[in-house]
């Protein structure tokens, strides 16, 4: 006798897709799927479909303010998923201007291919984290068509609490729970829940994520409170040992280090709840909870909560040494960086800290290392070794902060996991930041610029678009088998030992090939000298 139990759960998740499947014969614009807090309507286009503005938890608004998130209410009937939900409250990135967005802004975005999945099978899941510092950004920010068409893949892309609303701290929390984290892990269980109403299979989640998204994707990498929500993991141009050197941007900066001790983040809370008129002895969440959005959302107050807190349960150790202890989640592993990453940070100072001269150029290196370390590297990038001195100091923030400690990450994953290296290697790449090139300091493959390749987000030449079609062939390849092979394209060379090659990636004939990025990036200088060895600051 056929167990009815099952029978009905296996109508109830196939029902959405039959949905689905119908819509797109019929051409209809409004795709069904019934998800587990409710049924959604999202919108057809042609080759896919998106379902944004989905609730993957309660508004933390009110008193769940600094509250871990919870469960989504249901709805009745069915709800419009025809636009993305409210965007996290943040500020501008450049120039003035107030905040934006809302603390009601727990949303994601599904994008998911028309039709079945090859062979009937289930497609896999990538789960996208934006990047932003972890202070501006949103999920809808990045279209995913290409991943989802041609990679046949179903793409999630995720609004989280950004700034003060994400990473607070305070006794009465006891701690930092870091709320930013505990965000992805319920779009992650929302996944989980509903993936296969989507027709894409709940065992085969990859995170990826970019800049702070991979910051964040390291994160999940080595917490406990992260295990079994996901099961390959891509991580772009933010390694688990990403810092960058005291005053190399501007001289009032300190060292920039993404993952800093609870401790910290307790006291700075403790000292921003008293300026802000909440510093008595208990009460002071309430207090803290009554102050309207703008009292908080200040430009110092989001950018003091913008850094991840270890030392507690969520994230026991610093990410780097949990790597160097093998103390992390054992699945494969794709992560990379771009050539020029510190050249987008460069230019957003250089006119207020120029560097115009070779003289200028020594000036940084004396700021930011020690004497020693100052004399060896001017030694190794010689200010004549490059067009512009601003070049040069680009070229030694983008190897000591971003190449070379990515590398090192990989070989600490490489002794136990599969691990896949890249370097995005196109310095014809479009700009589609928006922020104008100095003509002393081009940008170049810089922070961020893979990502036209992987979303759609600007134009591209031919051999750009040739390039972008690989790169996403082996992202949802690597999501598919935890392997980044594609027919006919260069093999990805697996990282097993330090000094593997790893996959460059650039257009044009030859532009995919192995390469010996710590040789070309010179990391045995930077394992030995940073960030072992600073300048006080």
């Amino acid at each position: 006798m056929p167990d009815f139990r099952k029978v009905r759960r296996r109508c109830a998740l196939l029902l959405p897709v039959v949905l689905m499947l119908v819509g797109a014969a019929a051409g209809t614009e409004q795709p069904v799927v019934d998800t587990d807090r409710g049924p959604v309507r999202g919108r057809s286009h042609g080759a896919y479909s998106t379902f944004e503005g989905i609730p993957f938890a309660a508004p933390p608004t009110g008193p769940l303010r600094w509250r871990l998130p919870e469960p989504a209410p249901r709805w009745e009937g069915v709800r419009d998923a025809g636009a993305a939900g409210s965007r996290c409250v943040q500020l501008p990135v450049l120039g003035p201007g107030g905040p934006t967005g809302s603390e009601d802004c727990l949303y994601l975005n599904v994008t998911a291919p028309a039709g079945r999945g090859a062979g009937g099978r289930p497609r896999p899941v990538m789960v996208w984290f934006h990047g932003g510092g972890f202070f501006s950004g949103a999920g809808d920010l990045h279209r995913p068509d290409r991943l989802a068409v041609q990679g046949d893949a179903v793409v999630v892309t995720v609004n989280y609490r950004l700034g003060v609303f994400g990473l607070f701290g305070h006794p009465e929390l006891g701690g930092a729970p870091g709320f930013a984290l505990a965000d992805q892990r319920a779009a992650l269980r929302w996944v989980r829940a509903n993936a296969e109403r989507f027709g894409a299979d709940p065992r085969n989640v990859t995170v990826f994520g970019e800049s702070a998204g991979a910051l964040s994707v390291c994160a999940h990498l080595t917490s406990p409170a992260s295990a079994g929500l996901f099961h390959k993991a891509i991580v772009q141009s933010g390694s688990c040992s990403t810092t960058m050197p005291p005053r190399s941007l501007l001289p009032g900066l300190g060292t920039y280090e993404p993952f800093v001790p609870e401790r910290r983040t307790v006291s700075d809370g403790a000292l921003a709840a008293a300026r802000l008129g909440c510093g008595g002895p208990t009460g002071v969440l309430d207090c803290l909870r009554r102050l309207d959005t703008g009292a908080l959302a200040t430009a110092e107050l989001m950018q003091r909560f913008s850094l991840v807190s270890y030392g507690n349960s969520a994230l026991p150790l610093e990410p780097r040494r949990a790597l160097e202890a093998g103390r992390f989640h054992r699945v494969p592993v794709l992560q990379g960086a771009t050539q020029d990453e510190g050249r987008l940070f460069l230019a957003q100072t250089l006119a207020a800290h120029p560097i115009g001269d070779e003289a200028a150029y020594r000036s940084r290196l004396e700021l930011s290392f020690d004497a020693s370390t100052a004399r060896a590297v001017e030694a190794r990038y010689p200010v004549s070794a490059y067009p512009t001195p601003a070049v040069a100091w680009a070229t030694v923030l983008s190897d000591a902060s971003f190449v070379c400690p990515t590398l090192r990450d990989g070989a600490a994953l490489g002794r136990h996991v599969p691990t896949y290296g890249y370097r995005f290697s196109d310095r014809t790449a479009p700009n589609f930041t928006g922020l104008p090139e100095a003509p002393e300091l081009p940008f170049g493959a810089s922070h961020g610029f893979e990502l036209p390749y992987l979303f759609t987000m600007a134009p591209l030449t031919d051999a750009q678009r040739q390039l972008a079609d690989r790169m996403t062939a082996y992202w949802t390849g690597f999501a598919r088998t935890g392997v980044p092979a594609v027919p006919g394209a260069p093999d990805w060379p697996r990282i097993d030992r330090p000094g593997t090659p790893v996959l460059s990636l650039a257009p044009g004939a030859g532009g995919i090939r192995a390469v010996d990025a710590r040789a070309e990036h010179r990391c045995a200088l930077w394992d030995a000298r940073w960030p072992g060895v600073t300048a006080s600051g």
